[in-house]
């Protein structure tokens, strides 16, 4: 039986992979979680990059959105992940039934004939892409893990407001509340509600989002007539 070449392997499992991570980004998209566009996070886990909980390396590339899309969309407590043999390795298990997360691994290798035969032409060996599947499970889906990994790492003090954006945000004698994981007027109660500022990948763009909601607050004190619903998200 004739053995398929190392190219053609290397690349059969390619255009699959490819539709099937764009069609997990599109799905995020149509689902609103789109985090360069709203700048808090609505996960329960610390703003933090995934990384992988033994070897403590951060995920690259596109595994970045991948899990960071696990964790909002799952509500994992955690930005750690492991492979199921990982879990094993540190003396646990992944919890049973516990659907894993496909990550990808993109790197390139040369063939021995083909090293070989470029050392023989005098020329630099070529190289083949490929990709690699990977499942991996957040740390909320392990079970029997050390202490230092089940510990819950402490989600990031809330960020200290701007004096003087605490001073324009007490003048205005807006309702102002801080809290939750939506930013929006609510017309009915006449109050400006904002995710707390711990939860913003950058500090200003709480300021930003707080303004931009007493924006709202002001435009329905001044003209009534402008209420058209009972909220007025971002």
């Amino acid at each position: 039986m004739a053995r398929s070449s190392p190219r053609r392997r290397a690349g059969s499992d390619r255009p699959t992979l490819y539709q099937d991570i764009t069609d997990k980004i599109i799905a995020a998209l149509e689902a609103g979680r789109v985090p360069w566009a709203q700048p808090w996070a609505s996960a329960n886990a610390p703003l933090q990059m995934p990384r992988n909980a033994l070897s403590g390396r951060f995920y690259s590339g596109i595994n970045i959105l991948i899990l960071w899309d696990a964790v909002v969309s799952r509500g994992f407590s955690s930005n750690a992940f492991l492979t199921f043999r990982q879990a094993l390795e540190l003396g646990g298990n992944v919890c049973k039934g516990a659907k894993g997360t496909t990550i990808v691994y993109a790197h390139r290798f040369t063939p021995g004939d083909e090293r070989r035969q470029a050392a023989e032409e005098g020329r630099t060996p070529g190289t083949i892409p490929f990709l690699k599947r990977f499942t991996v499970f957040n740390l909320d889906q392990c079970e029997g893990l050390p202490d230092s990994y089940t510990t819950a790492v402490p989600a990031p003090e809330p960020s200290e407001i701007l004096p003087q954006a605490e001073a324009l945000i007490a003048a205005t004698g807006a309702d102002f509340r801080i809290g939750g994981d939506q930013a929006f007027y609510n017309v009915t109660d006449d109050c400006v509600c904002v995710p707390p500022p711990s939860r913003y990948f950058e500090p200003i763009n709480w300021n930003r989002t707080a303004f931009h909601e007493l924006g709202h607050n002001a435009v329905i004190r001044i003209m009534p007539h402008l209420v058209g619903s009972a909220r007025l998200a971002v």
